[in-house]
Order: C-alpha cells, then structure tokens, then sequence
C-alpha cells in the first residue's frame, strides 16, 4: 500500500510474509511446523439480500487463507452498520449467512466488532494455520509453469448492473452460488501438487492480480483470451455501458506492463480489468501436472476451473493477452 511506505521493514525472522509484500495475508512462525496465517477483509453489499451479503463477504475474506495455503481456524465479524436504520432482524441475517460459510470453512466463529455506521460494511478477520514448509506467495512462479483459474470472471459488473437495473435480479441466482463458493475444496486438491505460486483474484482484477505474481521476476504470464471463464451476461453487461468504479485504476494500474495482442471488442477488454468479489484462485503449477490438477479439481466439484495461460521468462515482468 501507498500509505505504508517509508515505514520500516519488519526485521522479526518470523515473520515469513509480512506488509513489504502484495499477498494475501501475513504468515508468522510459531515453530518449525506451524505458523499463522492471518488476514481481515470487508465489503459493502454486493446484493441486497441480507443471508447473500453475509455468505460472499465471509467466502471472500476467508479465500485470503487459503491463497496461502493455509486452513482457517477462527474468525471475528468486521460490522459497520447502521443500525437504527436497518434494524437487528437484517444484521443477524447478515450474520447468519456469514456463520453458515465459517462453519463450511471448519473455522470457529469467536467473537468480533461492531461500529455504527451510515452504510453496511461487514467482513471477517480470519486466523488459519499452515506449514512453513508449504506457505504459497504469489510470486512463486516458474517458467513453463501453467496457469489455472478456479472461477469464472465479471462478478464487479454484474453487481453493478444488478443494481442500475440492467440486469434482472432473477439471472443472478446461479451466479451467486458460484461466487459464494469456498476456495478451500480447490486448495485441498492443489496442495496435493507442486504449486509454485497461487493468488485469489479480487479487486484489482485478474490483470492486476496476475502482475502480481510476476513481479521482482523475469516473466510474462501469457494468457489465452478465449480460454477465460466469464459468467454468463457479464459480457453483455459490458456493451450495454454498464461499469465498475475500479475498472480505470485497475486499467491504470498495469499499464506499461500489459500486452494486448488479441483483438478485443470494448467490452471483452474492459472484463480484464473487472474487479472481483470472492473470485477464484490462480494457480501456478508445472506443465506436466496441469492437466491431472485440473482433472482432479473438475471431480472435486470445482467444475469451472480452467487452464487460461502459461509462463513464460523472456526478460521482463509483465502479462500478454493473445
């Protein structure tokens, strides 16, 4: 972040993964088999749906966890909530959906804070454990590697077009049990392969978060277009003129460092700057064990998982869309 720099670096050698890094959560050692993983996250509501709300904002603070390869043990509700206006009943559904997804997680729901506040704000702060032999950064990844994405795309503009009216409450509802979806099944499944390098996709897209993953590298990540899941109208949503307030920064954000060699319409392109709500995993594994990976993760039930591109090391960091 902006903010923190000029702060001084963390010198404690425990600390595996701290704020001098752009991953998804902080990593602590404990002793030479276990660490914490820990991270806070929160959102405003995607949906008006009191239980829905609850359900995406705990399955995306809880995806930081499992980015790292790690499992969730606890976690604290984040509540900034107006309360006189909203009344109790929408808070403890928001509630509710949010302790259906920890419990899914196996985590422990263990307390949390509470502000009043003009709009709903709600999130989780989350504590998971993992090895320190297999803590996942998201800038693991080698040349050759294959890259795979775990869900589909285009969350950000259909929230919004939800909310303009553009698009029908109803053609939400198969959407919303994608995106609600834990990334903890496909994580289980991963570790079970060499990963070099994995990140959620979240709000700065899949563009800036797969810059991410190359920086301080020698590699452009090559991504095949016509491999991309999207969710179905997301595109549409897009030629009608519907956007997102973070599609210019996130456009902004990797420019200089993006190669667009496909040829895109307007609205394909601007979908790669589509800032996410409890998006997938991008996974970096060898190429020899792609495949097997993603056949093992389609019978796992994370049947939308894809291979989108690869890595290749050709003296620059960067990503190229073909």
């Amino acid at each position: 972040m902006e903010a923190l720099k000029g702060l001084p670096a963390p010198v404690d050698p425990n600390l595996l993964v701290g704020f001098d890094a752009s991953d998804d959560a902080a990593v602590y050692r404990l002793s030479d088999d276990l660490a914490l993983v820990s991270t806070a996250d929160y959102i405003t509501p995607p949906v008006d749906e009191s239980a829905w709300f609850g359900r995406i904002a705990a399955a995306n603070a809880l995806s930081d966890i499992y980015a790292m390869g790690g499992k969730p043990v606890t976690a604290l509700n984040l509540v900034m909530f107006p309360e006189k206006k909203l009344g109790p009943d929408v808070l403890r559904e928001i509630l509710k959906g949010s302790h259906e997804k920890v419990t899914e997680a196996g985590a422990c729901l263990a307390g949390g804070h509470s502000t009043d506040n003009d709009e709903p704000v709600f999130g989780l702060a989350v504590t998971g454990v993992v090895s320190p032999k297999r803590v996942l950064t998201n800038t693991g990844g080698r040349p050759g590697d294959v890259l795979i994405l775990t869900k589909p795309l285009g969350t950000g503009v259909l929230f919004n077009a939800c909310r303009s009216g553009r698009l029908p409450r109803r053609e939400l509802d198969p959407v919303l049990l994608q995106i609600a979806m834990l990334n903890g099944t496909a994580m289980e499944i991963a570790l079970n392969y060499d990963v070099h390098a994995c990140t959620d996709i979240t709000g700065f897209a899949l563009v800036g978060h797969a810059l991410e993953m190359v920086k301080g590298s020698r590699l452009t990540l090559e991504i095949e277009h016509a491999a991309l899941p999207f969710y179905a109208n997301a595109k549409a949503m897009y030629a009608k003129g519907e956007t997102t307030g973070s599609n210019r920064a996130n456009r902004q954000l990797v420019a200089g460092q993006l190669d667009l060699e496909a040829r895109l319409s307007t609205a394909e392109e601007e979908l790669l700057f589509d800032p996410q709500t409890s998006g997938g995993l991008l996974l970096a594994v060898p190429e020899d064990q792609a495949d097997a990976l993603l056949e093992a993760l389609h019978n796992a039930g994370v049947d939308r998982a894809t291979i989108i591109g690869q890595a290749r090391e050709d003296g620059r960091a960067g990503i190229r869309i073909r």
